[in-house]
């Protein structure tokens, strides 16, 4: 990888970034995204506006699934009335990794990525139309891409 940052995930945009590879790797939890916004106050970023970066690997050290959460949803008729309501589902540790892989389809995107303490709380809008909180916890976080492309 050229560009590579540490523990600079808020000068990056996730929001609508797609995943292409999610793996545990020597002690990392990382992402490989596409479609990522690098914001102008960047430390990589020279030219200092908004630029883009397809197969960035987010990488968070001592990376470790605390919960995964299929978020619930209601369901109404074309006039209003409530028909059906989904409460949240937490997903089975036995099961993250299946559903994890399942984020890997091409379809599914994040809606945000924030982190409070040493848990990176990330959104995802899944392919099979539901959409995921993922909280991983983490030592500290690391990005690398191998260019900038323009917006």
């Amino acid at each position: 990888m050229k560009y590579s940052t540490g523990n600079e995930w808020e000068h990056f945009g996730f929001a609508e970034a797609y995943i292409s590879d999610i793996q545990k790797i020597n002690g990392y939890f990382v992402m490989t995204l596409d479609n990522v916004t690098i914001e102008p106050e960047n430390s990589q970023n020279r030219d200092i506006r908004q630029m883009r970066a397809n197969g960035l690997d987010f990488k968070i050290q001592d990376g470790q699934v605390k919960s995964l959460t299929e978020e619930g949803y209601r369901v109404y008729n074309a006039d209003g009335k409530l028909m059906e309501q989904y409460e949240d589902q937490i997903i089975p540790a036995s099961q993250h990794n299946e559903v994890l892989k399942s984020f890997c389809d091409g379809d599914s995107c994040l809606y945000s990525l924030k982190k409070e303490g040493d848990i990176y709380m990330i959104e995802i809008d899944a392919g099979n139309e539901r959409t995921y909180e993922l909280q991983i916890s983490g030592t500290s976080d690391r990005q690398e891409w191998d260019r900038f492309l323009n917006l």
